[in-house]
């Protein structure tokens, strides 16, 4: 696979952070040697975050992120500064851009303290270089560079690509849960809601993890897994399901092999498998008029039998014989304040980042609000989350 074509929720993201007017479109212009943000001299050019997934050597494929200053004031300001944290949410390394003919400021020191809070890889860069007539001494983590004449760019280019390797681990989806050689079944159902002429990302993530691990896979709908595993002449490793089709998928394949979904492996890949697991527990206690938030990481057009706003609470109705009050949230929107909820219902995130989702459910758990995954929470109400939990255990 070429390195732009890896998704943007699995490349590091890099968001360059400051004042207003520190230069932070210009070093980002720099950076990529493209023309990414809009340049002027007047106060809050970027207005809202601008991200580019591109391929950035020697930092491999990356996400960068320009944001809006952080000082910037007023009602639109303080708009601008809420979408400038939201961004701090799924950042991975952060860059500080300062004027360095001025130094660094309380929005400076702000933003500082929150990466430290976060206990977010950053580094600090005195942009106007070219301004100064001495450079004083500075830390290990800062450096000098002007964005007008790209002296320091390269520099800044190696130090980025030298904290993504510190920063980068690898994560399996499954390869580490079957072996070389060995088959696996993905049970892909093909209704009104599928994408046509194409899978949806965790599908087909899970399918070129599985063959660069040198697996042999099977693709099947629903109704065709209980022929598919019958005419295979050795029992599958593993099968894996979309979480809507659990029942019938759980009915159709034998006791003796192993089965679970792509939402709870995503759980697992991106989150807190154990945190999630436990929020199934809240399902059973919801009554009428308790609220639930199911949120979703995509923005995908809603149509007849969307699983989040028809689906799901069709089956927690036939599931408790309450009628819960529903709030629906998509794409980078989440709710602040959560007090209110009983329960969380997320999606699987395949179209977040690692660190959006940890933070959401870091979130949900400061709150003390239980939080539970599509996959999770379809398994606990058909009585299935053992067995669908069983592979990763």
């Amino acid at each position: 696979m070429s390195l732009n074509n890896t998704v943007s929720a699995e490349r590091p993201h890099i968001a360059f952070f400051g004042r207003r007017n520190a230069g932070k479109s210009s070093v980002v212009n720099a950076v990529t040697n493209q023309r990414i943000s809009v340049v002027s001299d007047t106060l809050g050019t970027t207005t809202d975050p601008v991200s580019k997934a591109m391929e950035l050597l020697p930092l491999g494929p990356v996400v960068i992120i320009d944001t809006p200053g952080f000082d910037d004031e007023g009602a639109l300001g303080e708009l601008r500064v809420e979408r400038t944290r939201e961004v701090l949410r799924k950042t991975d390394i952060a860059v500080l851009v300062v004027d360095g003919t001025e130094g660094l400021s309380k929005a400076d020191e702000s933003l500082l303290s929150e990466f430290i809070t976060r206990k977010l890889p950053h580094i600090i860069v005195y942009n106007k270089m070219d301004l100064l007539s001495r450079l004083t001494k500075i830390n290990d983590n800062e450096m000098f560079i002007s964005a007008k004449t790209g002296e320091g760019i390269d520099e800044l280019k190696e130090r980025l690509a030298r904290l993504i390797k510190a920063d980068s681990k690898e994560k399996l989806i499954v390869a580490d849960l079957v072996n070389e050689g060995d088959t696996v079944i993905l049970v892909i159902p093909i209704d009104a809601s599928a994408p046509k002429g194409r899978i949806i990302l965790p599908q087909q993530q899970t399918l070129r993890e599985l063959l660069d691990h040198h697996c042999s896979v099977v693709c099947c709908q629903d109704t065709e897994l209980k022929a598919t595993i019958e005419k295979l002449r050795d029992k599958p490793a593993l099968v894996i399901t979309d979480s809507q089709a659990f029942n019938r998928v759980a009915a159709d394949t034998p006791e003796d092999i192993p089965m679970t979904s792509f939402s709870i492996l995503f759980a697992r890949y991106k989150g807190s498998l154990d945190g999630l697991i436990k929020g199934a527990d809240a399902l059973k206690s919801l009554k009428d008029g308790d609220k639930v938030l199911i949120s979703e990481g995509c923005t995908h057009h809603r149509q007849c039998g969307d699983i989040g706003t028809v689906k799901l609470p069709e089956w927690i109705t036939e599931y408790t014989g309450a009628q819960p009050e529903y709030t629906f949230t998509s794409g980078t929107g989440f709710v602040t304040d959560l007090s209110k909820y009983k329960v969380i219902i997320h999606c699987g995130g395949c179209m977040l980042n690692e660190k959006e989702m940890q933070y959401r459910q870091q979130t949900a758990k400061k709150a003390g609000i239980p939080m539970v995954n599509y996959g999770i929470a379809i398994a606990a109400m058909n009585g299935i989350l053992d067995r669908a939990l069983g592979p990763l255990m």
